[in-house]
């Protein structure tokens, strides 16, 4: 053991790679003060704001512990409730424990990283320099990596270097993505319909990416396309027959012509039923399917596959509506005004311009229409697994709750434009609502992606 003349010193030392900008690379640990790490000013180590957004205000702290018996000195670190965890050598940290030389500590599941240095200065070595002398500036991060004027191999080629960052922090698959449709269109060119298809394709996919970000839980891609694809089959099938005869014939959901005399009242009501329930019940088909699909499956797949919480419901959800949207503008509106031009006496190119015209808002506008409602019930659908003994109080509130901001939606949209914004912003509100809560409640809230673009609660 070291006696109790020996000074302690003790380091923070960030990771290269991880580096805040305009921070040091170096903190000191006082022995006699705690040092608390987090993007508030006042804290001992503290982080950029607009840089790491996934550390909160006072993310966790390092106090140092002194034996009086021996003159043993350490230090531990706690996590101070942080809104994505504190980790130690890979493992979420739970209480406080005693940091070792080398450990790691982490702030949040991906986030920077800290390296814990612990030396002791004998005696003698202590003598011969001031106690109080305070330690000198620690070195920017590129100081001390390099000489001021060196440029390394990975700086010259950065797409060498960043191996995983590239797809995970870079958005490199959207603009994949991008490219790809861009070429497309090229390719194209003088064939309006195949246009249209990848126009409306990649604004839905845009929309879609803008509320799977927000959500921030990890879903395979190929399950949220099943449930796209499960609605465009519905929507094909002879269930949509099915469908229109109960909630169109026997109940009073027949759609209104442009001819007929209605009242708001009475819009509202059949916009209700043959709107509202029935298009609402079709989009969560394939979400209630993967419910049941996944309870037949074994783990890690079923979790993947099926709905265990809220924000499972809001991405299958917002996925069966990108299906509805895409084949009901796709095959329905768009050549039904195409068509309507055309026997009036237009020109087929003129019609095909009003049918573009006409896709673009449509599609944009199923984020605060279709995606939202489907998404909101999608919500309830979680909700309910994650809460089985009230699911019969859960699933009713979200199905009449969605299906009324539908048929408000359609019933204001013949009668007022402004009131058509303010109800599409109101549902657009009612799903992000959703999503915030959504991601509070989530079992999986530490690995929750979305906290590092939205920040911390």
């Amino acid at each position: 053991m070291t006696g109790k003349n020996a000074r302690h010193n003790a380091f923070l030392r960030l990771v290269p790679g991880n580096e805040a900008f305009g921070s040091a690379s170096r903190y000191s640990l006082l022995a006699s003060k705690d040092g608390v790490i987090g993007r508030d000013p006042n804290c001992q180590v503290v982080f950029d704001a607009m840089n790491y957004r996934m550390v909160s205000r006072r993310h966790a702290v390092v106090r140092p512990v002194s034996s009086s018996a021996d003159g043993r000195f350490s230090w531990v670190i706690s996590d101070l409730n942080s809104a994505n965890g504190t980790y130690l050598n890979g493992k979420r940290l739970q209480g406080t424990q005693e940091l070792q030389p080398g450990d790691r500590i982490t702030l949040g599941y991906d986030g920077p990283e800290l390296l814990f240095e612990y030396e002791i200065i004998p005696q003698a070595t202590v003598m011969s320099q001031p106690v109080s002398k305070p330690l000198p500036p620690a070195a920017t991060p590129l100081q001390s990596m390099q000489k001021p004027d060196s440029v390394s191999f990975t700086q010259l080629f950065p797409i060498i270097s960043t191996g995983k960052d590239l797809t995970r922090k870079a958005y490199l698959i959207p603009g994949m993505l991008t490219v790809v449709f861009v070429v497309l269109m090229f390719a194209t060119v003088g064939h309006p319909q195949a246009n249209q298809v990848i126009v409306a394709t990649y604004i839905a996919f845009a929309a879609y990416y803008f509320v799977y970000q927000l959500c921030g839980k990890q879903k395979p891609w190929w399950v949220l396309l099943a449930s796209a694809l499960a609605t465009a089959l519905i929507l094909l099938s002879p269930l949509l027959d099915i469908f229109i005869f109960v909630f169109r014939v026997i109940l009073p959901g027949k759609l209104p012509s442009p001819e007929d005399a209605t009242t708001f009242t009475e819009l509202l009501v059949r916009y209700f039923f043959g709107a509202g329930l029935m298009e609402e019940l079709l989009k969560a088909l394939p979400v209630l399917g993967a419910c049941a699909i996944a309870r037949l499956l074994p783990s890690p797949i079923a979790e993947r596959v099926g709905v265990w919480e809220p924000l499972d419901g809001i991405l299958l959800g917002t996925a069966s509506a990108v299906g509805f949207t895409l084949l009901e503008t796709l095959g329905q509106y768009v050549p039904s005004i195409q068509n309507a031009t055309q026997q009036a006496g237009g020109i087929a190119a003129a019609g095909q311009l009003i049918g573009l015209q006409l896709l673009i808002p449509r599609i944009l506008g199923s984020v605060a229409g279709h995606m939202a409602y489907s998404g909101y019930l999608g919500y309830f659908i979680g909700l309910a697994v994650l809460k089985p003994r009230r699911s019969w109080q859960i699933l009713p509130v979200g199905y009449l709750s969605a299906s009324a901001l539908h048929a408000l939606w359609n019933a204001t949209g013949s009668i007022n434009t402004l009131l058509l914004v303010v109800v599409g912003v109101l549902s657009y509100a009612f799903l992000m609502a959703a999503i915030l809560k959504a991601r509070v409640l989530s079992p999986t809230r530490s690995q929750n992606f979305a906290t590092r673009f939205i920040g911390p609660k």
